[in-house]
């Protein structure tokens, strides 16, 4: 083999190792942001580790909202009409967030089987459920009807 030969398969595995490293850095990063969602029955059923990060989403159980009269601190019941778990969370909770309506939170499941949010977030509007919040639902038997009125027209789906 000459030179010139050996120097260009050099500069080839020295790209296509610099390629590798740099495909596996993004892997790595993918797998560390993931957020996966789980519904409540999912959550009861132990099928999330504690301290793992993840998304869970329902109804707001009618009746189960208690806030701190002291701090920002929040608990409440969210269910999926088959299992019911219970919500921690510390700040401001959105405009639009009420029992009886659907919400999605991101956060980790304690020990005692409590999730703790670090975000919550609210539907936007009446006829809005968030996909997976209706797919748990959906699953669960239990999605709720909804009306969507055009004008003087009420239209069902």
């Amino acid at each position: 083999m000459t030179p010139k030969r050996k120097q260009r398969l050099l500069m080839v595995c020295l790209m296509l190792s610099g390629v590798g490293v740099a495909v596996a850095f993004g892997v790595n990063a993918f797998k560390q942001n993931i957020m996966l969602f789980h519904s409540p029955s999912d959550v009861a059923a132990g099928a999330v580790e504690p301290g793992t990060p993840f998304r869970v989403g329902g109804m707001v159980i009618d009746g189960s909202v208690n806030r701190s009269s002291e701090t920002l601190a929040v608990s409440f019941g969210l269910t999926d009409h088959a299992e019911n778990i219970t919500v921690s969370f510390e700040g401001i909770l959105p405009d639009l967030f009420r029992e009886g309506q659907g919400i999605v939170a991101m956060g980790s499941i304690d020990d005692q089987g409590t999730f703790n949010a670090t975000e919550v977030l609210a539907k936007h509007d009446e006829n809005y459920m968030p996909p997976e919040v209706a797919e748990a639902l959906e699953k669960a038997g239990k999605m709720p009807g909804t009306a969507a009125n055009y004008g003087s027209k009420t239209v069902q789906p």
